[in-house]
């Protein structure tokens, strides 16, 4: 990652916030653990102590099985990703808001 995310700004680099902001960032896309461990830039240890909470607060969701393999998303019908969701819009909204100040104010 080149430059943290505006949830990551706030919650810090801790693995599950990680692996939370790759599953926002790419919503509506399906990835392996293996994946998703990459894609967060954590190893594969790291999502494994993580993945039960994901799993027990619907956070993430099976799409498809091939063979032994699972494909997850972040399951937008879960309450805890529907929040989660909400706060990186009103982390948006507020950087938006100080980036208008700033342009006034100039």
């Amino acid at each position: 990652m080149s430059e943290k995310s505006l949830l990551l700004q706030l919650t810090g680099d801790m693995p599950l916030f990680k692996i939370i902001d790759f599953l926002i960032d790419n919503k509506n896309m399906d990835f392996s653990k293996k994946d998703i461990a990459n894609g967060a830039e954590i190893s594969k240890a790291s999502l494994f102590n993580y993945w039960h909470e994901l799993e027990i607060y619907d956070i993430v969701k099976v799409t498809r099985q091939f063979g032994k393999t699972k494909l997850y998303t972040l399951n937008s019908n879960s309450i805890i990703a529907k929040r989660i969701l909400d706060l990186e819009k009103a982390l948006i909204s507020k950087a938006m808001e100080k980036e208008q100040e700033l342009l006034v104010n100039a």
